[in-house]
């Protein structure tokens, strides 16, 4: 697997059927920018709303997997990421004209042909990477184990079984773009035939049938075609797996075990990887932050910014993806003038500084581009301002900030800020850019 990251050479489109609700869409992918990530746009909605394909804005996980923000929702995304994950796409904007994907033929092919049609480019960007060094385990009620083990690439083991154990399979490969597309992609989801009923019920697999579909009846197998593999139910599997595990954001180096997995199992274990990474991140001691790349100290955050004590809100930058993303941190101490203030005998950071440390982060995207040294940024708006848990002394501020868009001397950017693995606030920011 390449750690650069990669787009799509030009745009792509497929049309189709989908499987939940039956109707007929157009799915379109677009090149992205460095750091863009991966992220669906609702074409056939009013202002055309995006969102993008994150673990935490998974909502349910019934026979596919959804993603909502609001009530903009984006149904069985998994297909379509595992297609863009195995084949090592990382940046994608994924168009379509309603709720949910095409469906084809019930496989990823079809959105591996999709993406050899648009072709694929190197970024000249280093790709996320998130090594497990420690196993990550879960258990469920249902029976299903999964767990991922430290590797020195990306591997998927998988053992399905059905109903009273029926069609247990097993296989295992390493995930590689050929590897997935020769081994992975092609295969096509399949069901058991007691499910359909009780799922017709819920009004899902409108559109299925056995030409997008396997269905399991007894000991037979009914289908348009035979098995495409003898273990063509644990290599769907593996592609769900990779699907799922796409919504974490960051390329996997581990070793993937699952039993009985499913995209309730698989979305829970991309949760807990996020939180792992999460805790990881907190716990990197200032004093050994490896300097250069994408980590910029104190010093270098100095260089950039005007701002000095008691203003300056960003302790050091821990990453930056492409032009676009940047993660800053803010040790929020005791010592901080402000809690002087605010409050007497309960000390609260002020939301408005949260608002200026995401500011101050985007700052810092900007003024490392060409081009833009010695000049400095000014608040223009702040729109969609939520605080959702109040900052105390002791607590570690990870500032993520993307930019939105840009032109000449405006930008608009996306903040957040984290406090052990959960956002205490966020805004859409608009800031301006002069010469000093």
């Amino acid at each position: 697997m390449t750690f650069i990251q990669n787009t799509l050479a030009k745009s792509a489109s497929i049309s189709g059927s989908s499987l939940h609700t039956g109707e007929q869409v157009t799915l379109t992918i677009h090149p992205a920018p460095p750091g863009h990530g991966r992220k669906f746009r609702r074409k056939d909605l009013p202002d055309q709303p995006v969102i993008e394909a994150r673990i935490d804005l998974v909502k349910t996980v019934e026979r596919s997997t959804t993603i909502a923000e609001g009530s903009v929702k984006v149904h069985t995304v998994e297909h379509v990421l595992s297609a863009l994950a195995g084949m090592g796409v990382d940046n994608a904007l994924i168009e379509m004209d309603a709720n949910e994907p095409p469906i084809g033929d019930g496989s990823a092919a079809p959105y591996v042909e999709l993406i050899k049609k648009a072709g694929i480019v190197e970024q000249g960007v280093a790709r996320p990477v998130y090594e497990i060094n420690e196993p990550i385990h879960l258990e469920t009620k249902s029976g299903s184990i999964m767990m991922i083990l430290p590797d020195s690439t990306f591997r998927v083991s998988c053992t399905q079984v059905g109903p009273e154990g029926r069609f247990t399979q097993f296989y295992s490969t390493e995930i590689t773009p050929a590897l997935y597309e020769s081994q992975i992609a092609s295969a096509r989801t399949f069901v058991f035939y007691e499910d359909v009923k009780p799922l017709m019920d819920k009004g899902l697999i409108k559109g299925g049938s056995l030409e997008n579909a396997v269905v399991v009846r007894g000991d037979s197998v009914l289908s348009k075609e035979p098995l495409r593999f003898p273990e063509e139910f644990a290599r769907h599997k593996i592609l769900d797996i990779v699907g799922d595990l796409a919504l974490f954001g960051r390329a996997i180096k581990g070793h993937v075990i699952a039993v009985k997995p499913g995209h309730g199992p698989n979305t829970d274990l991309a949760r807990m990887l996020a939180k792992q990474f999460a805790k990881t991140m907190a716990l990197v001691p200032p004093s050994v932050t490896p300097k250069g790349g994408d980590i910029l100290d104190v010093n270098d955050v100095m260089k950039l910014l005007p701002h000095r004590y008691p203003f300056l809100m960003v302790d050091r930058i821990v990453n930056i993806d492409g032009d676009n993303k940047c993660t800053g941190v803010k040790s929020v101490t005791i010592n901080e003038p402000f809690f002087q203030g605010h409050f007497p005998g309960h000390p609260v950071m002020p939301g408005v500084l949260q608002l200026e440390a995401m500011a101050q982060v985007g700052s810092i995207l900007i003024l490392r581009l060409p081009g833009m040294a010695g000049k400095i940024g000014y608040f223009m708006s702040a729109d969609s301002v939520k605080f959702r848990k109040p900052v105390m002394p002791g607590d570690t501020l990870f500032i993520e900030v993307e930019m939105t868009q840009r032109k000449k001397s405006i930008a608009k950017a996306k903040g957040r800020c984290i406090v052990n693995s959960e956002v205490v606030s966020e805004a859409e920011m608009m800031f301006g850019f002069i010469d000093t």
